[in-house]
């Protein structure tokens, strides 16, 4: 058994992570812009994306799935002969759907699809877990059990945004709780539930006290155990480099990483966002 891995590019995984694993290949969803089509972290830049949304509607897209098929070719020509296809959320988006009617067309490889009922780079730890436990010749079975450990029990993600109305536009909240957050300066703390979709866990009063209950959290979850951490940003990166000290101090951190939150993610949070994501090592 040969095994490639097939992911999406809402798993805000690294462009040098992804070139340093032969195995793996990241399909782009798309970003819509005055109706013309990117592909998401190759064709645009994140800069480009938080710049314009400010001027003009973007809109999102799923994947182009002959991109999806080109992959999975591409890994059939190499001897592989089987493809862990793992996705972001399918409560969050068509992707997984949409590759698995693509994969209905496909012969002479074996396809597996794991929805990780998550996003950014809670999807991105999945993926780099299963690319570890093939190294360790697990097999497919195997190693969706142990993804759904990490997803389920040994993961952790959030994040708050500092204006609602990016979350309201994208129907993501309710418009009432939008409006009542807005003049209160209340600031949610959104995680993907078990059940994929979007959960208000806690709100907190401006800013400041909402990064300290988003803290609390990853205390409570975690403890004293050893994690990595993961902080998106969208156009604020001195943001997420205040509050990058404050979880060191916090928790028991083996390794931090500041990574700006990939475009077709950002479309729906706004520029100014903070999530924070971590899993035991």
């Amino acid at each position: 058994m040969k095994i490639a891995v097939i992911t999406d590019s809402g798993s805000n995984l690294t462009t040098t992570y992804i070139n340093s694993k032969e195995n793996l290949k990241m399909i782009s969803l798309l970003l819509n812009i005055d109706n013309n089509f990117y592909r998401d972290q190759v064709e645009i830049s994140s800069e480009e994306v938080y710049e314009k949304l400010h001027k003009t509607n973007i809109l999102t897209s799923l994947p182009n799935l002959e991109d999806f098929v080109e992959a999975v070719e591409g890994f059939k020509e190499k001897d592989y002969t089987d493809i862990l296809v793992i996705t972001i959320s399918s409560g969050l988006s068509g992707t997984y759907n949409g590759f698995k009617n693509a994969a209905e067309h496909v012969e002479g490889i074996n396809l597996h699809f794991y929805d990780s009922k998550t996003l950014s780079m809670a999807e991105g730890y999945i993926v780099e877990e299963a690319i570890a436990l093939i190294e360790k010749n697990l097999t497919i079975e195997e190693i969706k059990v142990k993804l759904d450990e990490l997803r389920y029990k040994n993961s952790l993600a959030m994040f708050t945004v500092e204006n609602l109305k990016w979350l309201r536009k994208g129907g993501r909240i309710g418009k009432v709780e939008g409006t009542i957050g807005e003049i209160l300066h209340v600031k949610p703390i959104i995680a993907v539930g078990d059940d994929g979709v979007y959960h208000t866990l806690s709100k907190g009063f401006g800013m400041k006290r909402t990064f300290i209950t988003m803290r609390k959290a990853f205390k409570e979850k975690f403890g004293d155990d050893l994690i990595e951490l993961t902080i998106h940003y969208g156009d604020n990166l001195d943001s997420a480099k205040k509050i990058e000290a404050k979880l060191v101090d916090d928790l028991n951190v083996n390794k931090i990483t500041i990574n700006q939150l990939t475009p077709v993610l950002g479309v729906h949070t706004g520029p100014e966002m903070i999530a924070i994501i971590g899993k035991r090592v």
